[in-house]
Order: C-alpha cells, then structure tokens, then sequence
C-alpha cells in the first residue's frame, strides 16, 4: 500500500521536471515547457523506503509522456546521472527525486508487475483509500533469467493481446490501454 501525505512539496513535482525534461534526449518539446500532470500511479518498495510513482505529464499540446520517478530520504549512491532535483516535502523533509530509470528499486519492482501481471499499489492518503487515475496492468511472463527494464517515454504503442512482459496503462481520455513499459532480456535491446 502506498501512504502519501497531504503535503507541501516545493519546488513542486511539475516545477522540478520543467527544468529537467529539455535536456532529455528524448524530449521534443519546448525549452520552457508548461507542464500539466495527465495522471499518475504508485508501486510499493518492499522495504518501505523509496517513493515509486509512475507519472505521466503533457508539455503545452504535446502528447502524454511517460516521467516515472522515484522519491528517496538520502542520494541514491551512483545516481547523479538520474537525479531530477530536491524537493523540501513538508512531513517527510528533504526529498531526491530521480528518473526512475536509474533507480535500482524501481526496477526491481517493475520487473516484478510485469512477470507477476499485478497492477498499481493501493494508494490511502491519512487513512482514506483514493483511486488512482492511472490504471497500470502487467502482462505477466514466464522470464526468470536477468532482463532489462525499457520505458516507453511516449506512450502510443497500443497492446497487443499476445504482448508478453509489458506493464499497460489506460487513464482519463486514453482508456484503450497502451505500452508503457517492455521488460526484455538482458542484453536484447
């Protein structure tokens, strides 16, 4: 189950990807994007330490992108390549916010949906559940060997019914469900 907090965040989620998304290779947007969340969803860490949210965002007209990212308490030892910014949170205290790409637990637990055809977490904010506006699917897989976890930036890959080893997801005016996120053997992409 994820906990969230009725919380100030500053910068704010939307302020810190502003700045981040225009030196990504794989955006095309403008250099000043103005950013609008499209939806969003959480994953559980195991351990109960990392934040896991797969966010999807929308730069002016654009299409939706795929920003999964990750909230740590201290810097992700090797991270620095990943790191998207710090945020103060208002209960928690100082946050590192990282392109989950690089996160070692984000991986981990992606890779798991996916093999395991699970879905998002339970997401309860002070006690009450809240339904999350992403609806994230894993296929399920029979791949017990290592794999490589590939993130779909821009997601209009729609599924299909023999796709193996992808997580899905369908919000608010995309309800078709599309391609997020391939899990792949390692060393096959």
């Amino acid at each position: 189950m994820a906990i969230l907090h009725k919380a100030q965040i500053t910068p704010s989620k939307l302020e810190l990807l502003r700045a981040w998304l225009p030196a990504q290779p794989w955006y095309d947007g403008p250099a000043e994007p103005e950013l609008t969340r499209v939806a969003a969803a959480r994953f559980d860490d195991p351990d109960g330490e990392v934040g896991i949210e797969t966010m999807l965002v929308r730069a002016g007209e654009g299409p939706a992108l795929h920003v999964p990212l990750t909230y740590r308490a201290a810097p992700l030892e090797g991270g620095e390549a990943f790191l998207v910014g710090t945020t103060q949170h208002s209960v928690l205290g100082e946050r590192w916010v990282y392109d989950a790409t690089g996160d070692p637990v984000y991986l981990a637990e992606t890779a798991r949906v996916i093999r395991e055809g699970d879905h998002q977490a339970i997401e309860e904010v002070e006690g009450v559940p809240r339904e999350p506006d992403l609806k994230l699917a894993g296929s399920g897989v029979d791949e017990t060997g290592p794999v490589e976890v590939q993130v779909n930036r821009i997601p209009t890959i729609a599924v299909d019914p023999a796709d193996e080893g992808v997580l899905t997801g369908c919000w608010t005016g995309q309800e078709t469900p599309v391609v997020l996120v391939h899990l792949l053997r390692a060393g096959a992409s």
